[in-house]
């Protein structure tokens, strides 16, 4: 297959164990507030936000090191 015919793929990152919506917003979202950058997170990976909200007041970080966690919104088709 030509370069010019693979497809751009969708940034995302692994977190380091131990983050949590907050760390990885201002590490790789520094240029939105708080706010929005984990709210950008959080609808662009409800595979991990659905399952951290199910799990909501148990004390533990739902964020997992295995998880891929998009850090951009998803590509346009063109």
């Amino acid at each position: 297959m030509p370069v010019e015919q693979l497809s751009r793929v969708r940034k995302s990152i692994l977190p380091q164990v131990g983050d949590d919506w907050s760390h990885i917003a201002s590490r790789e979202l520094p240029d939105l507030s708080e706010k929005d950058a984990i709210a950008s997170l959080q609808s662009w990976n409800l595979h991990v936000y659905m399952r951290a909200a199910a799990r909501m007041g148990t004390g533990s970080n739902n964020i997992l090191p295995s998880d891929v966690i998009f850090v951009e919104p998803p590509l346009a088709h063109g």
